[in-house]
């Protein structure tokens, strides 16, 4: 069964910061893109962050760019998003999404391709940042 499950959310004041994880099962984590995602109440969901194991590529939203980083652990099937200098306006609840790349699709398509086009979601973590 394939399965993505996010942890690492909670509660944390401004200026600090959380480490979200994104464990895989079913699949192996090398043979496709996964990409943090969130959405805020009354609002869209947005991409925040993107890794493609196999090569390292990695994209970030501007709004996130210098404050988070994602990686990846292979032996762990695992995408870690470090995240600091947390924001109010980071407040959201955090997916994490698969796209599978083995067939060569290059990562910008994917990092351009809407959120529905990824063929996998986990059930989402909540961040909030109190200021």
């Amino acid at each position: 069964e394939v399965q993505l499950v996010e942890s690492g959310g909670g509660l944390v004041q401004a200026g600090g910061s959380l480490r979200l994880s994104c464990a895989a099962s079913g699949f192996a984590i090398d043979d496709y893109a996964i990409g943090w995602f969130r959405q805020a109440p009354g609002k869209e969901r947005e991409d925040v962050s993107c890794i493609k194991s196999s090569d390292g590529s990695t994209y970030y939203a501007d709004s996130v760019e210098g404050r988070f980083t994602i990686s990846s652990d292979h032996a762990k099937n695992t995408v870690y998003l470090q995240m600091t200098s947390l924001k109010p306006e980071d407040t959201a609840v955090y997916y994490c999404a698969a796209e599978f790349v083995g067939n060569g699709l290059p990562f910008i398509m994917v990092v351009t391709q809407t959120p529905d086009e990824y063929d996998y979601w986990g059930q989402g973590t909540q961040v909030t940042v109190s200021s």
